[in-house]
């Protein structure tokens, strides 16, 4: 039986209060002993600023390269909105990724069957919707230089972002793209703006060559914001969606909501393959931000952290059957009725972040019996 190092990254906000219903999962699979956790536990986000001045140290960063992977919370809030803009609370998310070159972010939005009726659109539209959003991580107008703001005089000041691709960053995330598709549907969607943005006019063209290397994959183009449309329209009609960094940030939100809630989004930030093990840097984070409002009141949705989790079982650990286990398990205590305040329609009884995580070992129990 393998070891697997993992850091933990809470955070600030309901970080702390998601992340420990996994240290319960990951006691749980320990004491089964089909799988072996070892875990760090570090600072990063506001909590990580007020300690060290930084929003991630480097003491982070070097546990961080040293594990298996990185299991991350969520970060910020008005505390710190006064902080210098480099050190900032997401500074510490863009360190972790840009170090890491985590250049590939898998964000699966998926309706179970217990929660159509939690989604705002009707039950027809998303019962049963299973889409994955990948997005360019590292790359983009989030990375791009000159990223300033100059003072002009006279009251008067610019602002630039510079939206920056070159052909292999594109590449790369193609093939991300067709390969997971090929597991799937077979279907994958390219959403860029090429009609106003020469970064979409090479993304169109680098995905479309990558694209002659699957031809057992269908590949369609669509404008980023007419794909925003067809998202709340029809979602059922995408399986695989690949965009760059800004689009894939605001659409798979907007993919999240269609699943009812931002708390039950899971996602995975993955590297290249090492040449010579295979094996990927990665990190694995709820969509979701840190809730500041709600922080400490034990309301928080910890289903999307969780979930990121079961990411992790499958595509850094290669616990194939676990990740299965730990999914059915989610499912098991959403058909049961339980609900934390965000999926819970009216009239629903609620539970806690802490009786949500507890009820999933419950059923991981069940399951495994």
């Amino acid at each position: 039986m393998s070891t697997h190092k993992l850091l933990l990254l809470p955070g600030d906000g309901i970080g702390t209060e998601i992340m420990q219903e996994v240290k319960k999962v990951l006691a749980w699979f320990n004491a089964r002993g089909t799988a072996q956790f070892e875990t760090e536990e570090d600072l990063v986000g506001g909590a990580a600023y007020d300690a060290h001045g930084a929003a991630i140290s480097d003491a982070a960063m070097d546990l961080a390269q040293a594990s298996d992977a990185v299991i991350f919370g969520a970060v910020g809030g008005p505390k710190w909105d006064g902080v210098p803009y480099d050190v900032r609370p997401e500074a510490g998310l863009l360190r972790l990724r840009k170090d890491l070159q985590l250049f590939a972010n898998l964000r699966p939005a998926i309706c179970y069957p217990a929660l159509a009726g939690a989604s705002s659109l009707k039950r027809d539209v998303i019962e049963g919707l299973d889409i994955l959003i990948v997005r360019e991580l590292t790359g983009g107008v989030y990375f791009g230089e000159p990223k300033e703001v100059t003072d002009l005089g006279n009251g008067q000041k610019r602002a630039v972002d510079t939206q920056v691709y070159e052909t292999y960053e594109i590449d790369r995330i193609a093939r991300v793209a067709f390969d997971l598709a090929r597991t799937r549907r077979g279907k994958v969607t390219s959403m860029e703006k090429r009609n106003v943005m020469k970064s979409g006019v090479l993304w169109n063209e680098v995905v479309t060559q990558a694209h002659a290397d699957y031809a057992d994959v269908e590949l369609e183009h669509m404008l980023a914001d007419a794909g925003g449309m067809q998202l709340v329209r029809w979602p059922k009609q995408f399986d695989v969606i690949v965009t760059d960094n800004l689009f894939g940030d605001m659409l798979s939100d907007v993919a999240a909501m269609l699943t009812g809630s931002l708390g039950m989004l899971p996602s995975a930030s993955l590297g290249a393959p090492d040449p010579a093990t295979g094996k990927r840097k990665a990190m694995y984070e709820p969509v979701h931000g840190s809730a500041p409002d709600i922080a400490g009141q034990g309301k928080a949705n910890p289903i999307a952290m969780i979930a990121s989790f079961a990411m992790a079982l499958r595509y850094s650990c290669e616990l194939i059957t676990e990740a299965d286990l730990l999914e059915k398990a989610i499912a098991a205590t959403l058909d049961k009725g339980l609900r934390t305040a965000d999926i819970a329609e009216a009239g629903d009884a609620t539970i806690s972040t802490t009786q949500m995580g507890d009820a999933i070992i419950a059923e991981l129990n069940a399951l495994s019996a």
